[in-house]
């Protein structure tokens, strides 16, 4: 064989090594639309299934006059969550005068000397009040604590500082971290730490819920702090931040 044959068989060979096939093309754009109609295909049957729960206990409860069947010939998908709406807002409203105020403590007294209904009452009742409270400190942020051993860390948000008898006991430098499991983050360990022990990150607790969901595959992106000329250099030039070296200590 020549080299001229040699030389063409080469550029033959590279051609057909860089030029996908027609299946290939396809499926790298099959792939590529489901990245990105999946997400909203998913959140779009999240709802119509959460609306039809909705009006499919709540419309029932209406008189026939204020059905939506009653007029039309079909019925409308999300009537029943805007009634829930309406009667959550009137709730809500009558809640805060003087009378109802006085009813709704009523009940409260009631339903808590139920001896079954009071253990599920109460502890749904505290669970509600303490994320409906905007002043509490709940899940204010993202650390790392060394769990379950001392070398390994995991992801966990902050509580609140201990209070009451757990703050007695422990001492008022202990802290509550809420450390969830993966990839269920309903679920976990409530543990008191010491302050000092508690690596405080950056990212929000969203960022944080997101790579637990994930199994640390979706990690929020984070460039290192740096300080003095270096840091103003970067900050004008917009430049990327390379990973953190070991610099050499400075003779100053």
């Amino acid at each position: 064989m020549s080299r001229r044959d040699d030389k063409d068989g080469g550029l033959l060979q590279g051609e057909r090594l860089g030029k996908p096939s027609l299946f290939a093309w396809l499926r790298g754009r099959f792939f590529a639309g489901m990245v990105i109609a999946l997400p909203v295909v998913v959140t779009f049957l999240i709802l119509q299934f959460l609306i039809g729960e909705i009006d499919r206990r709540v419309v029932p409860l209406l008189p026939a006059a204020l059905k939506p069947e009653t007029y039309l010939n079909y019925a409308v998908p999300g009537f029943g969550l805007i009634v829930l709406v309406l009667f959550l807002t009137i709730l809500g409203a009558i809640a805060t005068n003087l009378i109802g105020r006085s009813v709704i403590s009523l009940a409260d007294r009631i339903l808590g000397r139920l001896p079954i209904i009071r253990s599920v009452y109460s502890a749904f009742k505290q669970l509600v009040e303490v994320f409906a409270n905007s002043n509490t400190e709940q899940f204010s942020e993202c650390v790392l604590i060394e769990f379950p051993k001392p070398g390994t860390w995991c992801l966990g948000f902050l509580s609140s500082p201990a209070r009451g008898e757990v703050r007695s006991t422990l001492g008022p430098g202990f802290i509550g971290v809420f450390v969830p499991t993966t990839p269920n983050p309903t679920s976990g360990f409530l543990m008191y730490i010491e302050a000092s022990e508690v690596v405080r990150l950056d990212m929000t607790v969203e960022e944080g819920a997101k790579m637990i969901l994930s199994a640390g595959l979706v990690v929020p992106e984070h460039l290192p702090k740096k300080s003095g000329p270096a840091a103003q250099a970067e900050a004008v030039q917009g430049s990327e931040v390379p990973p953190p070296k070991s610099a050499p200590e400075s003779s100053e």
